[in-house]
């Protein structure tokens, strides 16, 4: 990936502006356009900017000036600096504003929010199903991100059936599905840099080369930089010896207990992804490490529905632009804003996913009871866990369940588990039959017949 030319400064654009005959009468009439921090609603760098600037009277240069300046009027410095000592800032525009509302409208607050289409998941009999499916996901196409090759179907069945990883990509996806979990149970908490480290050991746990790198900082002989496929280095994190500094101000803001002030919580999770990544103060785990702090904040904020949305299956779909917005904000002034809206629009996305998903879900759902009720096995009067699996035997024949797997993929008990799998197979919906000392249950051979009677 070819880094990011960086723009023009401000002062060389401005000095070479007012050096011309009217150069200062230009600049008023410039400014006077009003092109704002982001044209047309869109906040570009400079390398797309200067290839299509809005205004035909002015040269690109001078309406970067313009767009920069304003930028620079909405600038808010930050307590993370780069590596030469430099704060990175953060700006809020109106496309960062109408992001934020609809995150805000669709996210949190009660349980439900308004959305239509919710119930699934606010639903106590159904919502853990979902919960669980969505985890899965996330874990999987974090892993995914950072190279792991497991298919879907394999890591799913893993995690459900509850068997050891066998291969190291498998390990990083059980590894991440753990990671998601612990950062679950710690929304509550505040975050500490014994947290961390113990995050990014659960998350790099039996993958890594060297596995006294766990759980500890990089060591200035390690030599940790960024890079692309290619071999190219993007990025260069800051010397071993500042990390404990570092990590301990990066808590600190992420607790709310910095001298920074008020940002809103959204805005807040996403810097600290940023943060952590920039810092990149491990040897392994960095990326997986940032984006579960990403969801740890955002629950401690409330934002109950980001548990069902998974950022790394939009962010694995088109991974230069994830790259790109780390590289606009270090080539322009530490303009994190970059950054921002590239998560802010992923995170939009995958709601919008989301709700696409529920609605699709319900409507299978809503067939599949019709089915039922118009069959002879109508008095089996199914739960919705029942009615998933059902579904999902439907769609796979030659699956198996276990009273195991059944729990884990519905989050509930043992006991629980094992009646709705008896009574499937009562109602003639599932064979029963033993594998070693445990029962098994697979898909009746006439299903869909049955289903149709």
């Amino acid at each position: 990936m070819k880094r990011p030319d960086s723009p023009p400064t401000t002062s060389s654009i401005l000095g070479l502006l007012l050096s011309k005959e009217e150069g200062a009468t230009r600049f008023q009439a410039l400014m006077a356009r009003g092109l704002g921090p982001a044209p047309s609603g869109k906040y570009r760098h400079w390398g797309n900017f200067r290839h299509a600037p809005p205004l035909a009277d002015y040269s690109a240069e001078e309406q970067w000036l313009a767009v920069r300046t304003s930028r620079d009027a909405l600038a808010r410095p930050l307590p993370l600096l780069d590596t030469k000592s430099h704060p990175f800032t953060v700006a809020m525009p109106a496309p960062v504003l109408e992001f934020l509302h609809r995150i805000d409208r669709d996210a949190s607050g009660n349980v439900g929010g308004g959305f239509v289409g919710a119930e699934p998941i606010t639903n106590t009999a159904t919502r853990d199903t979902y919960l669980f499916k969505s985890i899965v996901e996330e874990a999987i196409s974090s892993s995914q991100l950072e190279g792991a090759s497991t298919t879907r179907r394999v890591a799913k069945a893993m995690i459900q059936e509850g068997r050891p990883a066998a291969t190291r990509s498998e390990r990083m996806i059980l590894n991440n599905y753990r990671g998601m979990l612990l950062v679950r149970d710690h929304r509550q908490g505040a975050l500490t840099p014994e947290f961390v480290f113990a995050l990014q050991r659960m998350l790099t746990e039996s993958t890594m080369d060297d596995p006294s790198g766990a759980g500890r900082f990089r060591r200035a002989d390690e030599h940790i930089v960024v890079e692309d496929e290619t071999g190219t280095i993007l990025h260069h994190p800051p010397h071993a010896d500042e990390l404990p500094q570092r990590l301990a101000a990066m808590c600190d803001f992420a607790n709310g207990t910095s001298d920074t002030e008020f940002l809103p919580p959204v805005i807040r999770a996403i810097l600290l992804h940023f943060w952590l990544a920039y810092d990149h103060p491990f040897v392994d785990g960095n990326g997986r490490t940032a984006r579960a702090l990403f969801y740890w904040s955002m629950a401690r904020s409330g934002y109950w529905l980001c548990e069902y949305v998974s950022i790394s299956r939009i962010l694995r779909k088109a991974r230069g632009a994830y790259a790109r917005s780390y590289l606009y904000t270090e080539s322009d002034s530490n303009d994190t804003t970059y950054f921002v809206l590239h998560q802010l629009r992923t995170l939009v996305r995958a709601i919008e996913d989301l709700h696409e998903y529920l609605a699709r879900k319900t409507q299978q759902m809503r067939d599949i009871e019709r089915l039922v009720r118009q069959t002879s096995i109508a008095q089996g009067n199914l739960n919705p866990r029942q009615l998933a699996l059902l579904r999902h035997a439907l769609n796979t024949p030659s699956a198996q369940y276990t009273v195991a797997s059944h729990q884990r993929s519905h989050g509930t008990s043992y006991q629980t588990a094992r009646t709705d799998l008896l009574r499937m197979a009562e109602l003639g919906l599932l064979r029963q039959f033993k594998v070693s000392k445990a029962f098994a249950f697979e898909p009746a051979g006439d299903l869909a017949v049955r289903l149709q009677e």
